[in-house]
């Protein structure tokens, strides 16, 4: 730069321009054995994952054709005893039993008048049932219509009707009841076998949970055992039962629990409250006689032997004795006049089968006896000073 400020000799920096990068070749690097050795072992590697994975799982049977090996394994040799389950099935199944069944789901709606004293208090109560009758005779709980004690009773039917019921039969033991309701074009459910049931099949439950805000609420799961038993309260246990983890809740009570063909198979009763999954079901197979019945006559009357009694351990632990019998029902009290009076039952007997079938309950005999009318006999087996012998009984009604 000049005293001027200017750059004469800027030019001079040209002469980079006239540089050849290019002239210069850099000579080739030899490849090593190891080299060769290292690709050879990754494509190795790669076709073996393409080979035994990739192509199996996204290529073969769709993109390329499936190579006999694949089709020989798929077919012919798969395992005899191999189940294949579709896990849409059961959800399929259960669109299907509740578009089946839900209109033949009703809601009950009760008033209890209960006294205190000098005053009356009137208690509403939701439950729900199912119609088993096209001429509106409808199955639910005992305790849906207060154990036969409520004021009134409307029947909400799913198109909106909404009538009064009459209660035709109940059993606080067995908690059923028949109720009766004025209804036209009512849908009937289709009535199971609960005989003829296998832990971890699926169940639906349809009802009305916490009350008709959730109505026909639709709940599914599976059987998770049979021939359970709970407690009602300090004297009554319900048998029998069908356990769920189905959600049973509230208001679901009445409802029915349904098979996979949306048959009902019983009747959701109860729900232990300190678990979860924990649901029971009455089987609709002791409603069945009943049901029939009340349809035919109007009416069920209950036959009885006509004694007093409680279960041996029971009364072992009430009296402190060891009768030296494992199991059955000790007859405390002969009725006069009574069935077991003309039979000869004793005081002291104890009760140990009745046809074959054994006894360990007066809840369990109670359920044996309605499948017997007024003038069918029985024999009953019973244990007398420790000698076994046969009794044979005809019933009568109460």
């Amino acid at each position: 730069m000049d005293d001027n400020g200017n750059y004469n000799n800027y030019n001079n920096y040209s002469n980079y321009d006239n540089y050849n990068y290019k002239s210069y070749n850099r000579p080739p690097k030899k490849r090593g054995f190891f080299s060769y050795l290292v690709v050879a072992l990754i494509s190795a590697i790669l076709g073996g994952i393409v080979s035994s994975y990739i192509a199996p799982t996204y290529l073969y049977g769709k993109i390329l054709p499936m190579p006999q090996i694949y089709q020989d394994i798929s077919a012919s040799n798969r395992p005899i005893n191999e189940i294949i389950i579709t896990p849409t099935d059961d959800y399929n199944a259960v669109t299907a039993v509740a578009k089946k069944t839900i209109n033949s789901v009703v809601g009950i709606t009760t008033v209890v008048v209960t006294r205190d004293w000098i005053w009356e208090r009137a208690q509403e109560g939701v439950g729900s049932g199912v119609i088993v009758d096209v001429r509106g005779y409808i199955l639910t709980n005992s305790h849906v219509i207060g154990d036969g004690k409520a004021k009134s009773i409307n029947v909400l039917f799913e198109d909106g009707q909404t009538t009064e019921g009459e209660v035709l039969w109940y059993d606080t033991l067995l908690d059923l009841a028949v109720v009766k309701a004025e209804g036209s074009n009512l849908a009937v459910a289709e009535m199971g076998d609960s005989d003829d049931l296998d832990v971890g099949e699926l169940a639906v439950a349809i009802g009305n949970p916490l009350g008709l805000d959730f109505q026909r609420s639709v709940t599914s799961g599976v059987i998770s055992g049979l021939h359970r038993s709970i407690r009602i309260d300090q004297y009554n246990v319900i048998e029998d039962l069908i356990q769920t983890d189905a959600s049973i809740n509230p208001g679901n009570s009445g409802g029915p629990l349904l098979n996979t063909k949306g048959q009902v198979i019983g009747i959701n009763t109860a729900k232990i409250q300190t678990g979860e999954g924990l649901g029971f079901a009455i089987p609709i197979n002791i409603a069945k006689p009943i049901v029939e019945e009340v349809i035919k006559d109007g009416e069920f009357i209950n036959v009885y032997i006509g004694f007093n009694g409680e279960p041996v351990e029971v009364f072992e632990r009430r009296v402190g004795i060891d009768i030296e019998v494992d199991s059955g029902i000790i007859v405390v009290e002969v009725i006069p006049q009574s069935a077991a009076a003309e039979a000869g039952l004793k005081a002291m007997d104890v009760i140990v089968e009745m046809d074959g079938t054994s006894i360990e309950s007066m809840t369990s005999l109670r359920k044996m006896l309605y499948n017997y009318r007024i003038g069918d006999s029985a024999t009953l087996k019973i244990i007398r000073d420790g000698e076994e012998i046969d009794v044979d009984i005809v019933f009568k009604s109460f």
